[in-house]
Formats: C-alpha cells, structure tokens, sequence
C-alpha cells in the first residue's frame, strides 16, 4: 500500500552507493524509522558500516551509523540482489563526476540501472526507482527507465539531494527543500513519504523539471559567491569594507533575499539597472579589476532579448501587434526598453507592427524619454494605437511584451487572436521566448 502523503510508514529502502550522498542518505532514513540497506562495491565502505562506523567523516554521521547498525534499523551488502530483495524503494547515490569535456559522466548510474534491470523480472514486487543523483534533465527517462525494459513492476522518480558537506546531516534532518519528480503519482508518494517525519513540505513536480531544479540551484549558489566576491573585491580596490556591504544589502527582504526577479520573462531595462552596471564595470576596469561576473551580465540580458527577437521574426503572422512598450509595466519611461529594441528590428526587417501601452500617450511624452524613443523609432507616432481594441483589431497575432492588468489579460484573451508571451505573465502553455 502507498503511504498517504504526510503519514509517515516504515520502509524498506535499498541506497545504492554508500559515498557522501549514500551514506548520509541511508543513516539519516534508519535513524528517523525505516529499514535500510546500503550498496556498495567497495567493500571497505560496506564493512565499515556494518561495524557501526562511518566510512569517512561527516558531522553527526558516526553516531547515527552506529544507532542505525544497533537498532537494526540500517545494515550493508556488497550484493545488490541482497539489497533489492526486500526494498520497496531504491535510491540511487552513485557519482556522476564530471568528463575532461565538461559533460557529466554516466558511467556509474549505466551500470548500477543495468544491473537493477537485469534483476527486475524475477522480482514479486512492485520496484520505486528514485534518483538522487545529480543528472542532467532526460537522463531518468534516457538512461534509468531504459535499463528497466519496460517492467511494469518498476516506476522511476526523481529524487535531488541538497546537502553539503560538513553538514550534510543537518541538511537531512532540517532540510530546506525536498523536491520529487515523477509521471506515476503512487511512486512519486511513496518517495515524499520517505520524508514525512521531516519539517519540510515536499516539492511535487515533473520528473525533467526536478532534475533541473538541483542544477537550477547550485546553478545560483555559485552566482551568488561569484557576485558577492566580486562586490568584496571591488570594496576592497575603494578602501570599502565589503562585508558591510553585503550584509546591508541581505536585509532586504522584498528585493534583494526574496522571490523578486527569479521567475523566466523579458530582458531588463530602464534607467537604472543598464546604466549602474555598465558605471560598475568601467569604474572597475580603469582600477584594472576584472569582474567577468558582472561585465557579463549585460551580454547575458542582450542574448535573452535576441531570443525574444527570434521568435518574433519566426511567427508566421503578417501584421503583429505589440502590448507594452515601456520597459515594464506600470510606468512611461521608455528609456532602453527592450521593447524599443525589439520594435526596431522588427521594423528594419520589413515587418508591419502596431503597439498599444496603457501608460503611453506620445503628447504626454517629454524630455530625456521623448528623445530616447523619437532617436530610436522617430515615426513611433505611426505605430502607436491609442486603445487596446485598435490594436486587437489590427493584429494578427499579439506579442505581450509586457505584463498587463488583470483587465487587460481578459481583453487580451477574449480577443481570440493568438498570444506570444514574453513576459512570464499568461501562466503555462503560453507561447514564450524560452520554449519548454
């Protein structure tokens, strides 16, 4: 029976690999109530655990090894026929290091789900094969329900772990993210409910979109080091104490440590966020400082855009029409809009396109963002629309370039014409500029 989710039932669990990720793995699960087994092929990693010791150090791990080998609860095989006998579930821990080309190496998670399929037909009960693995998305689907033949008897699921080392066991027990991916919901539940003892609610999603969220993430802890060290060097070139810089900007919580920014839409632009980096990085180089952070980030931002202009050109529709055109929503200023950009190119290559904004009205338009747009489009007057409807009207299909209202979303919806989003802002199944 598959245990409902949040209730917590003992299980038996196979941890395929007895290294840092194994290992904690296998301790932890004993030590909060299932019967566990670990993996492994060197024996020396078997024999230490089933001497009640940790095969390397790691915080806390020793003393839950031994509780683990003493309770019963935890024990350890150089057999994996030994080890799948019993279990419920299988988590795989094996490495994945990386090639001399920079792809992730395969090999270890080839031949353990080889050796778990050619086991699979003798087997009189149903599998759970979780992958904790870090793997590139497709390789559950590619490479571990592949090996599997096809057996009814086993469901594959995605299983990331998110521990470091020297602290991998906290980590575990007070984890801040659990995330599991599956197409079968009973496999998928089964896996969570591992975890139900735990203070964490798990993250439920698709088996390709969890095995990009553990890259997603450490992804973002490396540019979140990279960018406070090339901050602290910067401070440290003016004679400033860079920690009080960093420690001043995380107590913002709205902006800085929060959700703002981090979901996918439109390259950035405005008045501020272009023109503060491009300061930063030329005040850095005249003190011969190279930050490849940061000079990169506008490069980054530029080849977003060039997606978004892409897709434009790609759409078979004759006349498109354009919602927004300052550079978010909300406000006039024009300046270094993306959308600019965009229109720009679209018009230099023949295309026939009409905008409608909500806060643009061009008599209204004055000063330093006058002459950025007049400089930029000078007959923007031609392709302005002074209502949503005209421009609906007109529009074969519509580029939303910005994020509407809630009333105009359902205008936008109800006109029927086709909609392209490159802001984030229709939800699933909108045509973006990053395509899934």
């Amino acid at each position: 029976m598959t245990p409902a989710p949040g209730e917590f039932q003992p299980q038996n669990v196979a941890v395929l690999g007895l290294g840092y990720v194994g290992c904690v793995s296998a301790a932890c699960l004993a030590h909060v109530g299932h019967r566990v087994i670990g993996i492994d092929r060197d024996e020396f990693k078997v024999n230490a655990v089933l001497a009640g010791r940790a095969p390397f150090f790691e915080p806390g791990l020793a003393e839950l090894v031994r509780e683990g080998v003493t309770s019963a609860r935890l024990s350890a095989s150089v057999s994996l026929a030994e080890g799948l006998a019993d279990a419920d579930v299988a988590l795989i821990c094996v490495g994945t290091p990386s090639e001399k080309n920079g792809n992730l190496g395969l090999d270890q998670l080839r031949r353990v789900s080889g050796e778990i399929g050619e086991l699979v037909p003798g087997r009189p009960r149903p599998l759970v094969v979780a992958v904790r693995s870090t793997v590139y998305p497709g390789t559950c689907e590619e490479v571990v329900l592949a090996a599997m033949g096809g057996s009814p008897m086993v469901r594959v699921v995605s299983n990331p772990e998110f521990l470091r080392e020297g602290a991998a066991v906290r980590d575990f027990m007070e984890p801040s993210l659990l995330v599991v991916g599956g197409s079968d919901p009973a496999a998928v539940r089964r896996v969570a409910s591992l975890y139900a003892s735990l203070p964490v609610e798990p993250s439920i999603v698709a088996l390709r979109t969890a095995e990009l969220i553990k890259y997603a993430c450490n992804a973002f802890h490396a540019v979140k080091i990279a960018f406070a060290n090339e901050m602290g060097a910067l401070a440290g070139q003016l004679g400033i104490d860079g920690a009080e810089v960093m420690d001043t900007l995380c107590r913002d919580y709205s902006l800085n440590i929060s959700r703002a920014y981090l979901k996918p839409g439109f390259a950035f632009g405005g008045s501020c966020l272009p023109k503060d980096l491009r300061a930063l990085v030329y005040r850095a180089s005249r003190l011969d400082l190279n930050l490849p952070l940061l000079e990169n980030v506008l490069p980054a931002n530029q080849a977003h855009l060039e997606r978004a202009i892409q897709l434009a050109l790609d759409l078979p529709a004759e006349r498109l029409g354009v919602f927004g055109l300052a550079f978010k929503e909300n406000t006039d200023d024009l300046r270094e809009s993306p959308v600019v950009l965009l229109l720009e190119t679209l018009i230099g290559k023949g295309r026939k396109v009409r905008v409608y904004d909500p806060h643009i009205q061009l008599g209204g338009i004055y000063g330093s963002n006058e002459r950025y747009i007049m400089n930029a489009i000078p007959h923007i007057g031609n392709l302005l629309d002074e209502t949503l409807e005209n421009m609906l009207g007109w529009a074969d299909q519509v580029l939303v370039a910005q994020k509407p209202s809630g009333e105009a979303l359902a205008r936008l919806e109800a006109s029927g014409k086709p909609l392209v989003d490159l802001v984030g802002a229709l939800g699933p199944g909108a045509r973006t500029a990053t395509p899934v």
